[in-house]
């Protein structure tokens, strides 16, 4: 069969356009995960909660709104949000807000309207509203899940029994009046997770029994003011606030089929650190792990040459038998001198960097001073070092509250309280420095959120 000139030029384009077509659509941008980023409505003064949402672009790392959102976070003031069975089901924690009359909330006056609002993940990552539930002490502060999605954990603040050490049979001795004269218990609410439906329902800690008759408390017994607690290798580590004996990490074991926790026999580990004027720390911000280490963060002000100056630093500790921790030889970690008040800390996917997220100690107005993200190279053996040429750590918006890596590990993301913006990073596979978006001619940086953000995760189920 013979083509006319006509013909093959027609056939040659139509090859072109079919090549260039292949070309251009393996470099197509397309979502490869969700940001939700929960805060509150700025032009509100009762703390009404939303959560935003947005997709991450593959190629760019660009953030697109979710279609729809934001929506509402299901109550007042969301302080921490976590997703479980394969990314089907949110679970926002609403702290609530004080009683009237009141400017913070304590254990006479706790705070109200306190719940765990449960939302379906749909497609395009939009989220529907499902069910409310609530946690049995006072005044919640930190939510997590166990790796399984079967559980989910709540630190509160304070129990409803007061002087729990007298009044109960208690099976934490450090929890309550045996604790520094201290009157109340923290508490951890337990919650079994439906794998089909995601109701929660709660778990009886049967170790614990009221003075008035046998039936078990509705939560574990915790140290008094507990500041955070991560789960990690079969333990539950809690970080307390002692001022008379400074702060402490006391570890339970917990049954991953039960959800059930228990004590271990080494039942706490003092913070200490060289760096600190009496030995003490009495700071603590935050705890994480990473690398096989537990990470303490600590805002701890120390002395130098005659003036008390923030000086934020890392304790790591390894994890040995019975959930025991062990103060790495390599730390104390000084944090960047230039930032304060770590409130975060993430591994790289690969382990060969990790970042410190700090907020610095401006709460107010859009200020960045001390804010930013410190980057460390993670050294074999275990001998963390701040990376080179950062001095002055790398960049966020003005106070950053979480720090998070997207689903393709090319990313990173933080949600800025102070400017009410989330800023973008893209990682260096080489160096593992973080360089804004728009300076690395991927996307824009920063992106406007309605009010001040509180918390973020990510979602890598794409659908």
């Amino acid at each position: 069969m013979k083509f006319k000139k006509f013909g093959k030029a027609l056939l040659m384009s139509a090859l072109s356009a079919g090549v260039l077509l292949s070309v251009t659509s393996c470099v197509q941008s397309y979502s490869v995960g969700y940001l939700y980023v929960t805060g509150t409505v700025a032009s509100t003064t009762d703390g009404s909660g939303i959560i935003s949402g947005f997709k991450i672009d593959h190629n760019t790392g660009k953030l697109t709104p979710i279609h729809g959102m934001p929506v509402s976070s299901g109550g007042a003031n969301p302080v921490r949000a976590v997703l479980v069975s394969a990314s089907r089901f949110l679970y926002v924690l609403n702290k609530g807000v004080p009683q009237p009359g009141q400017t913070e909330c304590t254990t006479e006056y706790p705070c109200t309207g306190s719940n765990i609002a449960q939302f379906m993940v749909g497609a395009n990552g939009i989220l529907t509203p499902v069910e409310t539930f609530y946690t049995q002490g006072l005044n919640p502060i930190r939510m997590v899940a166990d790796s399984s999605g079967n559980h989910i954990y709540v630190l509160e603040h304070d129990s409803q029994i007061n002087n729990l050490a007298s009044s109960a049979t208690n099976p934490n001795p450090s929890c309550g009046a045996a604790l520094s004269g201290a009157t109340t218990c923290g508490d951890i609410s337990i919650f079994s997770v439906n794998s089909t439906t995601g109701r929660l329902t709660l778990v009886l800690d049967a170790q614990a029994t009221t003075a008035l008759g046998t039936a078990p408390l509705p939560y574990f017994p915790v140290p008094s003011d507990p500041i955070d607690f991560v789960l990690y290798g079969g333990y539950v580590y809690t970080v307390s606030g002692t001022p008379a004996t400074g702060d402490a990490i006391f570890p339970y074991a917990y049954n991953s089929t039960s959800g059930v926790l228990s004590v271990v026999s080494n039942s706490s580990q003092p913070l200490s650190s060289s760096q600190t004027a009496n030995g003490l720390v009495d700071n603590a911000t935050a705890i994480n792990y990473g690398a096989s280490y537990i990470y303490v963060l600590d805002n701890e002000p120390i002395t130098i040459d005659g003036s008390v100056v923030s000086q934020s630093q890392i304790l790591p500790y390894g994890v040995g038998a019975n959930g025991a921790l062990t103060a790495a030889s390599s730390g104390p970690i000084p944090d960047d001198a230039n930032q304060s008040n770590p409130i975060y800390l993430v591994l790289e996917n690969k382990g060969k960097w990790f970042y410190v997220a700090n907020q610095g100690n401006n709460t107010t107005g859009t200020g960045t001073e001390q804010s930013g993200i410190t980057g460390y190279v993670v050294n074999n053996p275990f001998q963390p070092t701040e990376m080179a040429g950062t001095p002055v750590g790398f960049g966020t918006g003005g106070g950053p509250q979480c720090l998070v890596e997207d689903p393709s590990n090319q990313f990173f993301y933080t949600a800025n309280f102070n400017d009410s913006t989330v800023t973008g990073q893209a990682l260096d596979t080489v160096s593992g420095t973080l360089v804004p978006l728009s300076n690395s001619t991927k996307a824009a940086s920063e992106y406007t959120l309605t009010g001040p953000p509180t918390w973020c995760l990510v979602d890598g189920r794409v659908g």
